[in-house]
C-alpha cells in the first residue's frame, strides 16, 4: 500500500520539521497516545506543502529514509529539523493548523485573513507558542503584537513567533480581584496579585507597552476554550492568521474534540 508523504511543523509542545507517511489524524493520535515516548497533553501543527523546500533543511535528503517498514506500517516521524525553524518557513507554505487534544482528537483551523476590530490600548494576554513561550501583559493588538516580538532591534524578539491570545478581560478581572481578594486566577500559572501588580505598571508607564507575567506559557494546562480570535503566524515580512471557530460549531462539528478541549 503506498502512503503519501506529509510535511509537520510542529509548534508545541517542541519546534521541529517532521516527515511523515501518517495523515494528520494518525499523526495526531501517534503523537499523543500511539508512541512509545510518553507525552499527556495537548499538540499543535501545521501540515506544510510537501513541495515546500529551503537551503536550510535537508527535506530530500531525509525523504530518502520515509518509507514503510518492513511489515507495511507507515513511517510514523522523521526529524528533518528542531531547531530555527519557524524563522526558515515560508508562511505561504502553511496549509492547515491542527489542534490536538491529550486524548488524539484534532480540530483543523484554515488560515484566514486577519481584521482588526481591537479596541486599542486594551490590556491583552498573549501566550507565545513557538519558539518562545511566555505569557505577556500587552496593550498591543493581535497584529501589532506580531510586529513587536519579532522587532530585530528589540533583545527579546525572534526572527518569526507563533503566539495566541487568550480571552480573558483584564480589567473586569482586577476590579473583580479588588472585591474578592481570594479568589482564583483565571490562568494558573499566574498569581491574581501579579496579573494585577503588571496591569498597573503597564497603565502607569504611558511608553510601556509589555509586561512578562510568566517565564513559561503553560500552554498544556489552558484550556481550548480560553483562546481568543486563533492563532497567529508572524515575522516582519508575513502575517498568517488561523481563526478559532465559536464554540457552538466546535460543539457541533468536532464533538469529540470540544468534549476533551
Amino acid at each position: 500500500m503506498a502512503h503519501d508523504i506529509h510535511l509537520y511543523k510542529i509548534c508545541y509542545p517542541n519546534n521541529a520539521l517532521v516527515a511523515s507517511q501518517l495523515t494528520p489524524e494518525e499523526f495526531a493520535k501517534h503523537y499523543t497516545t500511539g508512541s512509545d515516548k510518553y507525552y499527556n497533553s495537548k499538540v499543535l501543527f501545521a501540515e506544510i506543502d510537501p513541495t515546500y523546500r529551503h537551503p536550510f533543511f535537508p527535506i530530500d535528503e531525509a525523504l530518502k529514509h520515509v518509507k514503510p517498514h518492513p511489515d507495511g506500517r507507515p513511517k510514523a516521524t522523521k526529524f528533518i529539523a528542531n531547531y530555527r525553524v519557524m524563522e526558515h518557513i515560508d508562511f505561504d507554505a502553511l496549509d492547515k493548523l491542527y489542534l490536538c487534544t491529550a486524548q488524539g482528537h484534532i480540530l483543523p483551523l484554515e488560515s484566514q485573513d486577519y481584521e482588526n476590530h481591537e479596541e486599542q490600548g486594551t490590556c491583552r494576554i498573549y501566550s507565545e507558542i513557538s519558539p518562545m513561550r511566555m505569557l505577556i501583559l500587552s496593550d498591543l493588538d493581535f497584529a501589532q503584537f506580531g510586529k513587536f516580538i519579532t522587532d530585530p532591534l528589540d533583545f527579546k524578539s525572534a526572527p518569526a513567533q507563533f503566539y495566541t491570545q487568550l480571552n480573558l478581560e483584564v480589567l473586569d478581572f482586577i476590579e473583580y480581584f479588588k472585591d474578592n481578594p481570594f479568589t482564583n486566577s483565571p490562568v494558573g500559572s499566574i498569581h491574581p496579585s501579579c496579573l494585577r501588580d503588571a496591569y498597573y505598571e503597564l497603565t502607569k508607564y504611558k511608553d510601556k507597552h509589555n509586561k512578562g507575567l510568566c517565564l513559561n506559557s503553560t500552554l498544556s494546562t489552558i484550556s481550548y476554550k480560553l483562546i481568543r480570535r486563533g492563532y497567529m503566524f508572524a515575522s516582519q515580512k508575513q502575517m498568517k492568521f488561523f481563526a478559532m471557530p465559536d464554540i457552538d460549531s466546535i460543539e457541533h462539528n468536532h464533538y469529540k474534540f470540544y468534549r476533551n478541549m
